[in-house]
């Protein structure tokens, strides 16, 4: 009897460590991918001797003799490695100006031209003239020209020039002294009315030169791209209102949302309620802190990565950066184990729930998709494949809108529905490396941030009304998160290792909320505001739904669609709100499917060992009374396996049968 017991613990103990694991296990640190510092903790291999201690221990920056930039690149003093055409660029590219220490000094507002060049002005870089005895003026790098340049189509647009040699360039570059088309057509011809042939390309009011011509708008517009014209909103335009604004007769009128209220004095909509907090990640884990307060407690250790928060139940969602797994803790709880909600086989770049339909909306640079899940992970789904660097998602659910950054070789911003259908392009120029974007929904405004360009920019959620916020200002070289809440955007920065945030309409009152955060992440405002309730709008064409939207995630195509109180009431009142299937990718998992063969066999050996113990011990000594409570206890007593024919057996059968005679 000791030894089975001790076999039984051990059975048993070592089953629920293997269930245990497979639900709470946080992985190491990949090996390919990340460096494992002397505490345990993991960055990416890109941080290792890059002269900064990512590592609390400093254990990245160790050994690191073997680190030589190769030829064509410049060695900057903090061991990075840049391309030489990055020196002297008026740009910090070795995050500590060593690339641009030995180059001329030029005033502000005025370019390097590199050592011993000139000083150009602001407005002749980009121009489409070389001043630079180099060219680095005019490069593609800076300029971001690869869109506007001249491009072989088989079919202008109507804003196009036809070149001879079947190129397309900007109408408004046509006789303008400079020769864009590489056969020198554009400069052909240039004493006729250009107004003549498809308006100039202009989309209102063409204006006939001696030498060129040039678009105009109507005075409620303005034009943007040269030739288009877009209706200007005053509210926008002067920035008056922190939230809602009415232009009424030449005045403005400012509001706020619901949920928030104006102070009296500088006309600012504060949120309503406890007052906002923070969360961040960074190589020492999770932080979650008050704005107003600069201690912070730690709610998770060692899992920088993207992260995403459901507000109403404070629940926190995170994934490690080249993990294919993703977490959950809850905010009120002091530090505790993740809970593994899913497990896919792409990396998460970034991540954000849908608090009206319970999703959550991941993105994967290695797999080009942003994918879509229910919160509980019981079905998932890749929802927009074919993207060539998906870097960001964000998602406004009451107006049925998902959008996303790609940061690939053409770099873009989109939306779609949340089924991804009415897909739509938003930004598509003057854009270089979009990584993180956020919503600012009372103004119905989209905020990104441009590593490429090192800005903060904005468009309505139609794409126009764009206006860059805030630009480089030393705080601004390498953000991660973004966040945008009240009258600040917030983001964490890389380089200078900092959590900052500005004005949200000029980039002013720029306050460094933390410094000397190690490897800062993502960073989030949990607010109930930011997640106001409302209808749920799904379906393709986007409607909303006065009674239910059920999702379903199984189909080729996930299938968004509203019922009915109708239908609800007379076919499906046992719908829920939100349809949740198990897919058969999650029974075909082969981990998942490794650990429940285990412990089905450790089970079934247990059960073995228990009814060959019971045998052993009772068989000598079997009576009546035992044979009779051992079939009551049965269902089907045609499973026990009948003893030697004797008395007791057919005293047993004997009372079996009459049992069965009475209860019929």
């Amino acid at each position: 009897m000791g030894h089975l017991g001790a076999v039984f613990l051990l059975v048993v103990g070592l089953s629920f460590y293997i269930w245990g694991a497979a639900g709470h296990f946080v992985p190491a640190c990949h090996q390919q991918r990340e460096f494992t510092c002397s505490d345990g903790a993991c960055i990416s291999t890109l941080k290792v001797c890059d002269g900064h201690a990512d590592c609390e221990d400093r254990s990245d920056e160790l050994h690191c003799s073997h680190v030589w930039c190769t030829k064509g690149e410049f060695a900057c003093q903090s061991r990075r490695c840049i391309s030489m055409d990055f020196l002297c660029n008026g740009v910090d590219d070795c995050a500590d100006g060593s690339d641009e220490a030995s180059c001329m000094n030029c005033t502000a507002g005025f370019f390097s031209c590199g050592p011993s060049d000139a000083c150009l002005p602001r407005n002749r870089v980009c121009d489409r003239q070389t001043d630079c005895r180099d060219g680095r003026d005019e490069t593609e790098e800076l300029c971001g020209l690869a869109q506007t340049l001249p491009q072989a189509s088989p079919r202008c647009a109507a804003s196009e020039f036809p070149c001879k040699n079947g190129h397309c360039i900007r109408h408004a570059w046509r006789c303008d002294h400079s020769k864009d088309c590489s056969d020198g057509s554009d400069e052909e011809n240039c004493d006729q009315d250009e107004c003549l042939v498809n308006n100039g390309g202009c989309s209102h009011h063409c204006v006939d030169q001696p030498m060129g011509f040039f678009c105009r708008c109507p005075d409620n517009m303005k034009l943007v791209r040269d030739s288009q014209c877009e209706e200007v909103d005053v509210c926008l335009e002067r920035d008056t209102c922190d939230q809602l604004c009415v232009h009424n007769n030449g005045s403005l009128t400012c509001e706020c949302q619901e949920g928030y209220r104006m102070n009296a004095t500088t006309g600012d909509c504060k949120a309503e309620g406890d007052e906002a907090q923070l969360v961040f990640t960074s190589s020492k884990g999770i932080q979650l802190k008050n704005i107003s307060r600069s201690e912070y407690m730690e709610l998770a250790p060692h899992v920088p990565g993207p992260l995403a928060v459901m507000i109403s139940n404070r629940t926190l969602y995170w994934a490690q950066q080249g993990r294919g797994s993703i977490y959950r803790i809850s905010l009120d709880r002091k530090p505790q184990e993740a809970v593994l909600v899913l497990k896919v086989q792409d990396s998460v770049t970034s991540m954000v729930v849908d608090w009206i339909h319970q999703l959550l909306y991941w993105t994967s640079i290695e797999m080009g998709c942003v994918s879509v899940a229910f919160l509980d992970g019981s079905a998932h789904r890749r929802l927009i494949a074919g993207l060539d660097k998906p870097s960001a998602v964000a998602v406004d659910p009451l107006r049925g809108l998902l959008f996303w950054a790609d940061c690939g070789v053409s770099p873009k911003i989109e939306s779609a529905g949340l089924d991804g259908c009415d897909r739509k392009a938003l930004v598509t120029s003057s854009i270089r490396q979009p990584v993180a974007i956020s919503l600012d929904m009372p103004r119905q405004l989209l905020y990104w941030f441009d590593e490429g360009m090192r800005r903060i920019s904005r468009v309505n959620l139609d794409g126009r009304q764009r206006k860059t916020v805030v630009e480089s200002n030393g705080y601004l070289d390498r953000a991660f998160g973004l966040s945008v809440f009240e009258g600040f955007v917030y983001w964490s920065d890389e380089v200078t290792r900092s959590i900052c945030r500005a004005n949200k309409h000029n980039g002013r009152d720029l306050q460094a909320l933390l410094s000397n955060v190690t490897s800062p992440g993502g960073v989030l405002i949990i607010q109930p505001v930011l997640q106001p309730k409302g209808p749920s709008v799904c379906g393709c064409p986007r409607a909303v739904c006065h009674h239910k939207c059920v999702i379903d995630l199984l189909t080729q195509g996930p299938k968004f669609s509203c019922v009915s109180p109708e239908i609800g009431r007379n076919k499906t009142e046992e719908i829920p709100a939100i349809s949740r299937s198990v897919p058969a990718t999650a029974l075909s998992d082969p981990t998942f499917l490794g650990i429940l063969s285990l412990i089905v066999f450790l089970s079934v050996l247990l059960l073995g060992m228990a009814a060959w113990w019971w045998r052993k011990e009772f068989q000598p000594y079997r009576s009546l009374t035992v044979q009779s409570f051992s079939l009551k206890e049965s269902q089907d007593p045609l499973v026990i396996q009948e003893p030697p024919m004797g008395s007791d057996t057919r005293i047993v059968k004997e009372t079996l049968l009459k049992r069965d005679l009475d209860g019929e």
